[in-house]
């Protein structure tokens, strides 16, 4: 399946160091329509390379349902809000889904 990416719909993973950003960020992408809904898992550990050193955080995970044609905009805005340097900002398209709830996405995002 090709990806459309100005058509699709899609899901952003976002990762935040805890749950107050993860809440500012998704409040604000929320209420700037670049996102339709936006979860918040709290409790993730996320192991990682940074700086050459080998990291062992607690974090908190964003899951984005939104629109291809926004990821631009989207991470903008992540970046602006953002405490990271360098913020885990990925998506995925969705490659299937009830057409009820992409068609709402696509309704309530710009």
């Amino acid at each position: 399946m090709t990806f459309k990416q100005d058509t699709e719909e899609i899901v952003v993973f976002i990762t935040a160091p805890d749950e107050d950003g993860a809440v500012r960020i998704a409040k604000a992408l929320v209420e700037a329509r670049l996102a339709a809904c936006v979860n918040i898992i709290r409790d993730i550990r996320s192991i990682y390379t940074w700086q050459g050193k080998i990291e062992d955080d607690a974090e908190v995970l964003l899951i984005v349902k939104t629109r291809g044609k926004l990821f631009d905009p989207l991470s903008a805005k992540v970046k602006e809000l953002h405490s990271y340097s360098v913020p885990e900002i990925i998506a995925l398209p969705i490659v299937r889904g009830s057409k009820d709830y992409l068609k709402w996405i696509r309704e309530v995002t710009l």
